[in-house]
């Protein structure tokens, strides 16, 4: 029996199988996954989850008797092993084989490791799946003093939830400011200094030149300025890389992912790829990239699904962003790439803001603070190709939903 074989069981993969199946797909549907819990939600592994405010079971995207509904077989706790492309078969690490006419890779990415002195010894943590979080929230529990090396979204929500709990926490960011590739230089001073406030060292600039042990123990770090820092716990979030070795070994084409067009094929018609571990051009970031996102990964993933029951829709969502980090939520949609230009509108006494981002006059994203309004006309302006001028934008009583009625009826 084959049909469609969906390899990983998160949002791009899970999205894929829906979209497919409720769009008219009537053949077998698998999704196989090497974990062993029901498809769940990520986003809140850093958040809610370590703070003791939502469970494995709160977690969880949809229960069995969904899956069994829409005829979505669920193969959990098995790990795919190779793909054959010109058989239509893919193998199990238990020798298992499951044939396919359409198969979708959604096998996401996974933590970067740290390579310096003591990066292997306990204590050293990383946050990716549910497995890490109990790890991490159960280390939490027991820690003082906590590093976490990168200033990126994992790195930040992991800090604050950390101090939350009433643990001293130190943050080290190799670059020259928090979250430099995803936000305006605005944003992350408001950041660093929130953070500030709440308690958390952050030291930018900042590499980890050795993590030093005692008994096979984490108790400290030390950085390339010398500085060493009591640690009883280290969570290192450093970036991600693309699960993309199966399709590689395949023989499908692969560059910092899995290279996809705008339907999410590969070079093979029949299989297809979403999520974090697919490679695609963007006319938004004006090149090829690689995603990591709940709201891209399902995009994608709907995309997917439509193609595998030939009802085309070409994948061009605008990238959105979003991160919550103390009481603040973080907004970014757009991609900004080299920034030229920036103008805020809002207050940000109020922490109530947004930043506006121009490229050549025109703009690219939009990061906001506690401001859903602004990432809702942006989205739309930004997709439209619509650009206010920086006046316009940093105007808080300009309309901007004027611009898209004025181009909506001069169409």
């Amino acid at each position: 029996m084959s049909g469609l074989v969906v390899i990983g069981a998160s949002y791009a993969g899970i999205q894929a199988a829906l979209t497919a199946r409720d769009a008219g797909y009537a053949e077998p549907v698998m999704v196989v996954a090497n974990e062993t819990l029901l498809p769940y939600q990520r986003p809140p592994l850093s958040k809610e989850f370590l703070l003791d405010q939502a469970s494995a079971e709160n977690l969880v995207l949809r229960d069995a008797a969904f899956f069994a509904s829409k005829r979505i077989e669920l193969l959990l706790g098995h790990r795919v092993v190779a793909i054959d492309r010109h058989a239509g078969r893919v193998a199990l690490a238990d020798g298992a084989v499951l044939d396919f006419d359409r198969l979708v890779i959604a096998t996401g990415s996974r933590a970067r490791r740290m390579c310096v002195s003591g990066a292997e010894l306990d204590g050293v943590c990383y946050l990716r799946s549910i497995t890490d979080a109990v790890d991490l929230k159960a280390r939490l529990g027991q820690a003082s003093e906590i590093v976490v090396v990168g200033g990126g979204f994992i790195g930040l929500e992991v800090a604050s939830s950390a101090v939350k709990l009433g643990k001293k926490v130190t943050v080290i960011e190799a670059a020259s400011r928090l979250l430099e590739r995803a936000v305006s230089p605005g944003i992350s001073r408001f950041l660093l200094d929130v953070h500030a406030r709440a308690g958390i060292e952050v030291k930018l600039g900042t590499a980890v030149s050795a993590i030093v042990g005692d008994r096979g123990r984490v108790v400290a770090v030390e950085t390339d300025s010398g500085i060493r820092l009591d640690a009883d716990l280290v969570v290192v979030g450093i970036g991600g890389i693309a699960n993309d070795e199966l399709a590689s070994a395949a023989g499908l084409t692969c560059t910092n992912g899995i290279v996809v067009d705008e339907h999410g094929r590969t070079a093979r018609a029949d299989i297809y790829a979403a999520g974090d571990c697919a490679n695609h051009y963007s006319r938004f970031a004006e090149g090829w990239i690689r995603l990591e996102s709940l709201q891209h990964a399902e995009d994608q993933g709907r995309a997917v699904g439509l193609a595998i029951a030939d009802r085309h829709e070409r994948y061009d969502s605008v990238p959105r962003f979003w991160s919550d980090q103390h009481d603040l939520k973080l907004q970014i949609v757009g991609h900004a790439g080299r920034r030229g230009r920036t103008v805020i509108r809002g207050s940000i006494e109020a922490a109530r803001f947004s930043v506006f981002s121009y490229r050549q006059e025109k703009l690219v994203a939009v990061d906001s603070i506690n401001n859903p309004g602004d990432q809702m006309v942006a989205r739309r302006l930004i997709a439209a190709g619509i650009s206010p001028t920086p006046g316009q934008a940093e105007d808080s009583a300009f309309d901007l939903r004027s611009l898209l009625k004025s181009a909506k009826a001069v169409a």
